[in-house]
């Protein structure tokens, strides 16, 4: 389960508190990964990166906007630059503009598709051509059980959740051969920075629904995200594991 010695991009770490890719970054680091956080947001993703180094890890942090190519090409670029090379690429980068079908903008679409959707297709183009060259490779996709179920007020957000899942199966089918391990993880209800702000009946109602009776952390979704970058999970790909505490079974 360890993963020393290699380099990993997490994309939209740079969320303090309960975010899911900090959580992501700090599991990686402690499993061994050397960490590069990336956020659109510089003061974020250096806070992150100092969070990794204080805990005994190593981070640099780069900020980047996973809706131009360009930035997604130059990550990659000062990654390889930094380290070495490339193992392991998580698309967590996403954003969220809810709203019902007919109030909803087409900026708000627009936004939440070209951030959750098109940002996974140009960070893994980029990192593709790395990891191709290596001959082996781990990206795992921050997907979310509303792109498997739908969701009201959510349309955007289901759909590129729902793209993401349908990306993951179609990249995983064309860079098998190269020994490039391509999974998705479809969280439920997490107990995130976002959740913490809905009313407390709200919270205890999302409880109820699940089977386990509480929500997730972000620690949960970080640890099956670290499983699937190990040799332990070698013969997994074009997988979507829902860490939903049972909500959709």
């Amino acid at each position: 389960m360890t993963l020393s010695n290699q380099v990993a991009i997490v994309t939209g770490a740079g969320r303090a508190g309960k975010g899911i890719g900090r959580a992501i970054a700090l599991a990686l680091a402690k499993a061994g990964a050397s960490v590069v956080i990336s956020d659109f947001v510089p003061e974020n993703a250096d806070r992150v990166a100092n969070e990794v180094i204080t805990a005994g890890g190593k981070a640099i942090a780069i900020t980047s906007d996973v809706t131009l190519s360009s930035d997604c090409e130059e990550l990659v670029a000062r990654t390889v630059n930094e380290f070495g090379r490339l193992d392991i690429l998580i698309n967590n980068a996403g954003i969220t503009r809810d709203n019902l079908l007919l109030r909803m903008s087409e900026d708000d679409w627009d936004s939440v598709v070209n951030t959750n959707l098109k940002g996974a297709f140009l960070c893994t183009k980029a990192a593709a051509r790395i990891m191709v060259k290596q001959r082996r490779g781990k990206i795992v996709n921050i997907a979310s059980v509303m792109g498997i179920v739908g969701n009201a007020g959510q349309a955007n957000y289901a759909a590129s959740k729902g793209g993401i899942i349908a990306l993951t199966k179609s990249v995983a089918k064309e860079l098998g051969s190269r020994n490039i391990n391509i999974n998705a993880v479809a969280p439920g209800f997490i107990q995130t920075v976002m959740t913490d702000a809905l009313p407390e009946e709200l919270r205890d109602r999302m409880r109820e629904q699940v089977p386990l009776k509480r929500l997730g952390e972000p620690e949960d979704v970080a640890n099956i995200v670290v499983f699937l970058c190990t040799e332990a999970a070698s013969y997994l790909t074009g997988q979507v594991i829902t860490i939903d505490g049972g909500l959709f079974m």
